[in-house]
């Protein structure tokens, strides 16, 4: 029989059946994953072919994925894990302060999405947040993404007509909700559905930062055949055996220079006639996606 992982918890899995319920699984002997050196063979969103014998079901074979979005793991460098797979959609939860999201944190997600095929939009949360610089932060991401090619969107989780518009960018998909601590991705939960409980976490006023209150990932059925994928507050996104002339390609505008460029493994930074670096010094590109740009390039470099 066939299943959707919705839950790891360490050598067990919840597993949603095709009839709507759901059980628990263990893994019994290898099975087939991505070649990929991560540290979990399974993972929420997996689909996954299941035996039940003996009054148990085992997790027999995974099946190919579509996508994936991973990390890297802190404690073996070299080795990835692997958040979540499957997913139709990505929304990525900014928040223009308390806490404020930093640019570099949202261009490594969107080019991390880029990379793995995810189409992503942005969820900007708390516009009802009027300090000055909530004010100024909102409006530059306002201005900058959307020119870029992303939807983004100004909306606060406490406002009923946002939800309603947020439910209807969700219906019918596999959608993962990512974000740093604090911005409101259990509040975005609980008001989508009620019933998931979510506990939600206070900032702190000391350092500005949200407190984590998710462990690991986790999915969440709606009542209108919607699937939610929680993921813990994430600092670290890996790109998996990247060439460094291939991190552009996941920067959509600078993707749409490169057959301008005379080189074809050019990495713009100091190669002549580069179109990229010649967009960036016409004030074609943003000097701070160019800057996170090159924090990724030397990253795999």
């Amino acid at each position: 029989m066939k299943g959707i992982v919705s839950k790891s918890t360490g050598s067990w899995y919840k597993v949603l059946l095709t009839d709507g319920s759901e059980v628990d699984a263990r893994l019994r002997g290898k099975i087939r994953t991505l070649e990929l050196k991560s540290t979990n063979p399974v993972v929420v969103g997996d689909e996954v072919l299941l035996d039940f014998v003996e009054e148990e079901y085992s997790i027999r074979e995974v099946c190919e994925r579509h996508n994936c979005i991973v990390r890297k793991s802190h404690n073996l460098s070299k080795q990835f894990q692997i958040i979540a797979a499957n997913i139709d959609h990505a929304f990525l939860i900014i928040s223009p302060a308390k806490p404020h999201t930093p640019m570099g944190f949202i261009d490594r997600f969107l080019a991390s999405a880029e990379a793995y095929h995810i189409p992503i939009s942005i969820l900007l949360n708390k516009k009802d947040l009027n300090s000055k610089k909530a004010e100024s932060h909102r409006e530059m991401l306002m201005e900058l993404y959307p020119t870029i090619g992303y939807d983004i969107y100004n909306v606060s989780f406490l406002n009923d007509a946002d939800i309603a518009k947020i439910k209807d960018l969700v219906a019918d998909k596999c959608v993962l909700l990512a974000g740093n601590s604090g911005v409101g991705k259990s509040t975005l939960i609980n008001a989508l559905l009620p019933d998931s409980n979510q506990k939600v976490s206070a900032v702190s006023t000391s350092y500005d930062k949200g407190r984590h209150t998710t462990t690991f990932a986790q999915m969440f059925v709606g009542a209108n055949g919607y699937r939610i994928i929680d993921t813990p507050g994430i600092k670290d996104f890996g790109m998996v055996d990247m060439q460094p002339s291939l991190v552009s390609h996941y920067f959509p505008e600078m993707r749409a220079l490169l057959a301008g460029c005379k080189f074809n493994d050019c990495v713009h930074t100091e190669e002549p006639e580069c179109k990229v670096v010649e967009a960036l010094h016409n004030g074609e590109i943003s000097p701070s996606r160019y800057v996170n740009y090159l924090g990724i390039l030397e990253e795999v470099s």
